[in-house]
Parts: C-alpha cells; structure tokens; sequence
C-alpha cells in the first residue's frame, strides 16, 4: 500500500469568513424603532398641547352655561298709569263768516246808483244800491190800469143786479095780487100763472147777477193782487242788506246791466283784480263776522269726546300767545263714512274784528274725564299671531317676579304710550322691550323704571 494512499497528505488550512462590510445607506432596525418611537412621541406631545386648551375651553364654556342656566335674567318694567282726566285735543281749521251771503237782483235794468263798497259795514235793511227798471215801472202802471177795469166792471155788475132785484120785486108782488084776485074769480088761472111764471124768471135773473158780481169781486182781487205783486218788485229796484255785516264782494257798478237773473253782466271789479266771485258774478256779498264760525272734523277716536257747548279755544298764528274762547254749537251727530270723521261747529266771538273768515288757525278742546282710560308704554305690547298682550309681572319667592302673557285691546296710540281699552286693572307692573326670555311663567328679576319723562300725553 502506498504510504501516500495511507497517509494522505493534510489539507491545507482555511482562514474563518468575515461578515461583509455595511452598505453605505443601509439603517439598522434599531435606529428605525427609536425613530418611530420619537414620532409617536411628538405626535402624542402635539395632540395633548392641543386638547388641553380645547378641553379647557369647553369646561369654561359649559361651567358659564350652566352658570347663566342657573341666573334668574334681569328685565326692565315700568307700572301702568292712568290717562290725566283733562285730555287736550288740537286740530287744524279754517275760519268762516257766522253767516255769508250772495246778493242778486229781482229786478232787471240797470244800475242807477251804487252807496256801498268792499269793507263797508252795513246795517240791516241798508240801501245798497238803486236799480233803473222802465219795464218793471210799465208793469205797475198795466196794474192800476187793469184794477181800475175790474173795479168798473164790478160797479156794473152791481146796478145790474140792483135793476133785476127791482124786477123780481114787482113780479112779485103782481103775482100775489094775481092769485088773490083769482080766488075772487075777477081774473083767468091762466093769467095768474103767467104772473107767477114771470116772478121765478125775475128771481132767477137776481141770482144770475149775484153771481156775476161775485165774478167780478174776484176779478178785482185778482188784478188788485197782481199790482201788489207788481209794486213789490218793483221795490226790488232798491237792493237792500239782508243783515247787519261787512260788504266782503262788490261787483257792479253805476251803469252796470243786471240781467234776468239777478247777475251783474260783464266783467266786474272783482274779477278784474283776480279774485273770482262765488255764485256767478252776484251783485254784493255781505258776511256776518262779529261771531266766527269754525268747521272741525274730529277724528272717530276723538269724536265720543265732543259735546254740544263744551269749551273750546282757538289760536292764529298772526296773534302770538293770545287764545279765542268759544264753544261747540253743534255736530252733524254722525260720521263721514269717507273720511270716518265728525263735522264738528265751533263759534267764536269776534267783537273786534281781529279774525277774519279765511284764516288758518288751530282748535284745543279739553275734555274733562270722569273715568280715563289707562296708559302703558308702547314698547311693552307684544304683538303675536294670538293678537296684542302685554308681559305682566307677578310676585314670586325670593324677590323674583313671574310673567303672565296678559291679552289686552288698545285704543289710541299716543307713540310714547298707548291707552288700554280692556285687560288691565291699572298700577299693573309690566316689561318694557320684552326679548325672548319673558314668556308665559318665566321668573325673572324686575328693574322698574321712572315715570315717562313726556308727562300727559297730547292728543
């Protein structure tokens, strides 16, 4: 056997195997974890920086909400009141003649003389002017002509009848003879009848001129009416003042044609200085202003307020500080359906002339109240679809006050405060600008304010 079978020769020997050097960008595991920790870390300091002031802010907000739950809220109240029992109430008007009027002619012809201008004051029954009438004068004249007929006609009527009665007479007495002398038998029936027969033609010939003087009684009347008539027309050739008063219109003058109907023809004074005659061109116009006379309309709130002879009080703009006592003479007693008012008339002494018709001027009536209404701010009424109430406050424990939704109805509303018709009692405490903490049994603290700095209301 080869010793170099048996005995092989040692193998040669091999050095250990080294690990491989690191790559350049490769992370071990470890440094991974520590990073991921540090993330976690800081994302978990970050979410708890947030939280924390979040979850302060809430329990803030919440502990002041239960805070604010647990409050009773503040509210301002005022107390109702009574209305003044003298209530003023101011409207506008207009001044007017006591008594004006247009005056025509009712005769026609033409101005022979005019006495009275604009501003003059005349009397009652004053000549004013005088008027030429030929036509009207022929009239008369036709009249005491026609009066003279009949009178004649009546004189003959009555020797007629004068003459017939005569007749009617003798038949008369021819006839009883006749009858007497028949039963004597010194004359025919048939001649005696005869006489009767003439008798009863006699008699009915007398009541045949009765009548015919009656006709003629009365034909003088009528003409005797018709130169009545005629004479007073022809006083209308004098136009006169119809009453005692001031000539506000003068639109004729000497000269001047009045027509037919009473009117002056033809431009007149008046209109020729632009101021247009009311009626059509009249003649005159005469007003009456030593007492003035004034036209309200009072509105249908006011108008249960006014009476016939309560005291009223005007005051003019041109008379500072100086008011006219009067009073109410009377009311229409109804409303206008159009406008809902109350033609109200107030009279106004004038003695001296210090008004005049045509003024703008301001009416204060004051009514005294036996039982005024009630007052209330007009910013406590709530409204809501269940209508007008009010926000009364009632006493509760601890001081607190409790809401009762009072319905009420309102009258007239003065802006500041506004009267109450029906639903309260009066001294009533109730809440002014009621928000949305004042509802039905709600507790709430009361503030009352003062009194309403405007006083007594206007009307």
């Amino acid at each position: 056997m080869n010793p170099a079978e048996t005995n092989p020769a040692p193998a040669a020997v091999t050095e250990p195997s080294r690990p491989a050097p690191p790559h350049p960008h490769h992370i071990s595991g470890w440094k991974i974890f520590l990073i991921l920790l540090l993330l976690a870390l800081i994302v978990g300091v970050v979410g708890v920086a947030g939280y924390l002031p979040r979850k302060a802010r809430e329990d803030a907000a919440n502990a002041a909400a239960r805070e604010e739950k647990a409050t009773v809220p503040s509210v301002t109240a005022a107390r109702v009141r009574r209305a003044p029992r003298d209530s003023d109430l101011s409207l506008p008007a207009s001044l007017s003649a006591l008594t004006e009027t247009s005056i025509y002619a009712r005769a026609a012809g033409y101005i022979r003389k005019r006495y009275v201008d604009i501003g003059d004051h005349v009397r009652e029954g004053q000549l004013m002017a005088e008027i030429d009438a030929p036509e009207l004068d022929e009239q008369v004249s036709q009249a005491r002509a026609a009066v003279a007929q009949a009178q004649q006609q009546l004189g003959q009527s009555r020797a007629s009848l004068v003459q017939a009665e005569s007749q009617r007479d003798l038949a008369k007495v021819t006839a009883q003879r006749y009858t007497n002398l028949v039963a004597k038998g010194a004359v025919a029936r048939q001649d005696a009848d005869t006489q009767q027969s003439n008798y009863t033609t006699a008699d009915a010939l007398v009541s045949a001129q009765q009548s015919s003087v009656r006709a003629s009684e009365e034909n003088v009347k009528q003409a005797q009416s018709n130169l009545d008539r005629v004479i007073s027309l022809q006083d209308y050739k004098n136009v006169k003042a119809p009453f005692a008063g001031i000539v506000t219109a003068r639109n004729v003058d000497a000269g001047a044609l009045i027509s037919a109907s009473g009117a002056g023809q033809g431009s007149s004074p008046m209109s020729m200085t632009g101021i247009a005659a009311a009626g059509g061109n009249e003649i005159f116009r005469v007003a009456q202003i030593g007492t003035i006379r004034i036209l309200v309309s009072v509105p249908q709130t006011n108008a249960p307020g006014i009476r016939v002879g309560m005291p009223a009080e005007l005051t003019v703009n041109e008379f500072p500080g100086r008011k006219f006592e009067g009073h109410v003479t009377r009311t229409t007693g109804s409303l206008d359906p159009a406008s809902r008012t109350l033609l109200v008339e107030v009279q106004v002494p004038n003695r001296d002339g210090k008004l005049l018709p045509g003024m703008y001027a301001d009416v204060l009536f004051r009514n005294h109240r036996d039982s005024p209404p009630l007052l209330v701010p007009g910013d406590a009424i709530i409204s809501t679809n269940a209508g007008l109430q009010i926000a009364v406050l009632n006493d509760a424990a601890n001081g607190e006050k409790k809401i009762h939704l009072q319905p009420l109805t309102i009258g007239r509303d003065f802006g500041a405060e506004t009267e109450v018709t029906n639903g309260l009692a009066g001294d009533e405490l109730v809440v002014l600008n009621p928000g949305d903490d004042v509802r039905e049994g709600a507790l709430v603290k009361a503030e009352e304010s003062g009194a309403p700095k405007n006083g007594a209301p206007k009307q």
